[in-house]
């Protein structure tokens, strides 16, 4: 599951798929109508990859939580989001158990699980484990690759300029 270009802009609902750059901001496309929209620098705007739920112990990324919880679902959509606060949080407890109940609000477990259902709509979750690219780099890099060896010509020492006088 890819989260990298996934965006939640800060009033307004869904979530969007980051397009292009521009010098005022950037163009993203609505993960829900497919309508592009332009947002400014000023705006606030969270990538979902750099988004974490507090949990007892430490914050679990959001890929994580997406991932349990498309295990829990056999990668098909959650429950809606528009449950009462007592469904969601005892769902949000079997995908999480040992989430921050002082800290995660059951806004934030809305949030998630919307998300969830709009990313499982565009085939976008996954149960597998993510591979960080820095791990696929390091994996190619370390595979045996044959160098040929050249020789290696050696440079003439340089030459000294001499002082001229004026």
């Amino acid at each position: 599951m890819k989260l990298d270009k996934i965006l939640a802009i800060s009033g307004k609902p869904g979530l969007y798929l980051l397009q292009v750059q521009t010098r005022s901001g950037f163009v993203a496309e609505s993960l829900v109508d497919g309508k592009k929209i332009t947002v400014g620098l000023k705006s606030n705007v969270s990538l979902l990859s750099e988004i974490s739920m507090y949990t007892n112990t430490e914050e679990k990324p959001l890929v994580e939580v997406m991932r349990n919880i498309a295990i829990k679902e056999n990668e098909g959509p959650s429950i809606s989001h528009k449950e009462d606060n007592a469904t969601l949080l005892a769902y949000f407890e079997e995908i999480l158990p040992e989430y921050d109940r002082d800290r995660v609000y059951p806004s934030d477990v809305k949030k998630v699980i919307n998300w969830y259902n709009i990313l499982q709509a565009k085939g976008m979750v996954s149960k597998e484990v993510p591979v960080k690219e820095e791990e696929v780099a390091k994996e190619e890099l370390t595979e045996e690759i044959p160098i040929e060896e050249k020789p290696v010509k050696e440079k003439a020492p340089a030459k000294e300029k001499k002082a001229t006088k004026k």
